[in-house]
């Protein structure tokens, strides 16, 4: 994903930046900021409002949001909807209780909501602040329930991921994911337990275009079957796998 600089939008221009090359966020002036961005010699552009898929800048230009999808804002900014729905809870309902002792309607008919569209495959819902947090929550509980089933099994400690995968930047998540360059530089604190089968990539995967997808598939089954059998069926917590890979591949 490209980001934006100077030289690629005019004053009130509305501009896709989907299109644009790839250049760094920068304002020609050096950063005044008290936030940590992402560059500590010159600021981002300011947004100052936000409407439907487009974002306004304190320079008076505006830009159709291409980012905010890969960071899973998916409903557009400023909906009248949602905004109501949120004032609503805050005001006639509870904006925030520790769920160790309470529960709330909001949490409990989304919670409803979530189950019925899996057609009762699933039967309850663990809600979390970021996909990483939710990937730390669901290595935590895959290592608690076979302590908890009987009889236990707490020699299940390993977990086995993709290469090119990623789940998240806390160190659990990062430790399953096999993106390398996202782990290169925390890797001698990364657990140990984890190892890495081929990503689901078709196109730099495959060593002939006379292999069929079915075959393709059935090479990938077989390698995490051998992977499975070389740490032990009995020593591995789980199988972690992005159904769609998003910024990994």
């Amino acid at each position: 994903m490209g980001s934006i600089g100077e030289d690629d939008l005019q004053h009130k221009s509305t501009t896709n930046t989907r299109s644009l090359p790839n250049k760094t966020v920068l304002s020609p002036k050096k950063s005044t900021s008290a936030v940590l961005h992402r560059s500590l010699h010159h600021d981002p552009h300011h947004a100052v409002h936000a409407k439907g898929n487009y974002l306004y800048l304190s320079n008076g230009q505006k830009i159709f949001d291409a980012t905010g999808g890969a960071a899973v804002a998916c409903l557009g900014s400023n909906d009248e909807r949602v905004a109501k729905a949120l004032i609503e809870q805050l005001t006639d309902g509870v904006s925030y209780c520790h769920s160790l002792f309470f529960a709330t309607d909001a949490a409990e008919q989304l919670a409803s909501l979530l189950i019925s569209s899996t057609n009762g495959i699933m039967a309850r819902a663990f809600f979390t602040s970021s996909g990483s947090e939710a990937n730390e929550a669901a290595l935590k509980m895959a290592r608690q329930y076979f302590l908890e089933k009987q009889p236990p099994e707490p020699q299940r400690t390993h977990f086995i991921g993709r290469e090119q995968s990623y789940h998240g930047t806390t160190l659990g998540a990062l430790g399953v994911g096999g993106h390398r360059a996202r782990r290169k530089l925390y890797e001698p604190m990364l657990s140990k337990n984890a190892s890495f089968v081929s990503a689901c990539f078709s196109y730099r995967g495959r060593p002939s275009e006379d292999e069929t997808d079915k075959a393709y598939v059935a090479r990938l089954e077989n390698e995490l079957e051998a992977e499975f059998q070389r740490v032990g069926p009995g020593n591995v917590v789980a199988f972690i796998a992005e159904p769609v890979v998003g910024a990994a591949l």
